[in-house]
């Protein structure tokens, strides 16, 4: 047998791993094309059109619509609800989580099953029964809390209910997982040493789910902030007193207001997406506090 024809065999296989490296990437720059125009088609032109829309006439009509008394009534709205409903989602979600993976009791599969509702009911229904529990005449709850002089319904109680309600499991499925990773061994380690449930979970689980926290957190507002349907049904959309930034721009369409409606779907996105870069920020290091020379000191000599 000659050289030849032993390289013959040797350069078909060179010609095919040529050609399957081609292909491949091929496909991969395919695949990523694809991604790509999938999310400028339903994300990036939308976005990019209300942008166009809002500055088409210039600057000083979105100006002028930013210092309308019913847009800052609606921000403030909306900033009161989201700091109130956020923390509340949170401490719950993450007492939830911890519940629900550490301990073992009659109700478990149901409590992990309603969690999960407003995920499968609609906002609108969220808000009706809202309206059945709280209302003055037909509600559970509402003939006495009027005695107590308390207006839960068209007011921002009402709003805060309905916003909780429906940014409710974030925190919990975000948790549960990083739970169930981490296991108990560092806890019960803890424990075996003296420290109490309190100082273990400040010292050894909040650390270890900061993360899953942090985008709990992050989905949790996001979520608050673009609420519609439940918190319209409650609120009466009283326009200056319950009306939220989602429910401006409603009300300035229907108006054919088209710079406030566009105005105010900017800063709710703007608004989200400075959630989403200060998260980036505190990721990468730049919020963070910076040890002292003793800290660091101490640091050192436990790393030895």
């Amino acid at each position: 047998m000659t050289a030849q024809s032993l390289g013959q065999p040797a350069a078909a296989v060179t010609r095919l791993a040529i050609q399957e490296q081609r292909f491949g990437r091929v496909a991969r720059y395919g695949v990523r094309g694809v991604a790509l125009g999938y999310l400028a088609f339903l994300l990036v032109l939308p976005v990019a059109m209300v942008f166009i829309r809002t500055f088409e006439r210039g600057l000083e009509p979105v100006l002028e619509t930013l210092q309308t008394p019913a847009f800052r009534s609606a921000f403030v709205l909306t900033l009161t609800i989201t700091l109130i409903a956020v923390p509340a989602n949170t401490v719950f979600g993450i007492v939830a989580a911890l519940v629900l993976v550490r301990r073992r009791f009659p109700g478990r599969a149901l409590l992990n099953a309603v969690i999960d509702l407003p995920f499968a009911l609609s906002p609108v229904i969220i808000g009706l029964s809202l309206i059945l529990v709280y209302s003055n005449t037909t509600g559970w709850l509402g003939g006495v809390l009027n005695d107590l002089n308390i207006r839960v319904l068209f007011a921002l109680p009402g709003m805060v209910l309905a916003t909780i309600f429906v940014a409710l499991p974030f925190v919990v499925r975000e948790v549960m997982p990083v739970l169930r990773e981490i296991g108990t061994d560092q806890e019960e380690a803890a424990y075996t040493l003296g420290a109490s449930k309190w100082k273990t979970f400040w010292s050894i689980t909040l650390p270890s789910i900061k993360w899953a926290v942090i985008y709990g957190v992050i989905l949790t507002t996001a979520r608050s902030l673009g609420e519609f349907g439940a918190v319209a049904v409650v609120s009466g959309k009283l326009a200056g007193k319950t009306e939220t930034l989602t429910l401006h721009v409603e009300e300035q369409f229907l108006r054919l207001n088209l710079v406030g409606a566009y105005t105010a779907s900017i800063v709710l996105a703007l608004m989200a997406v400075a959630v989403l870069i200060g998260m980036e920020l505190y990721q990468s290091g730049r919020f963070r506090r910076r040890p002292t020379a003793s800290e660091a000191d101490v640091a050192v000599e436990e790393k030895a």
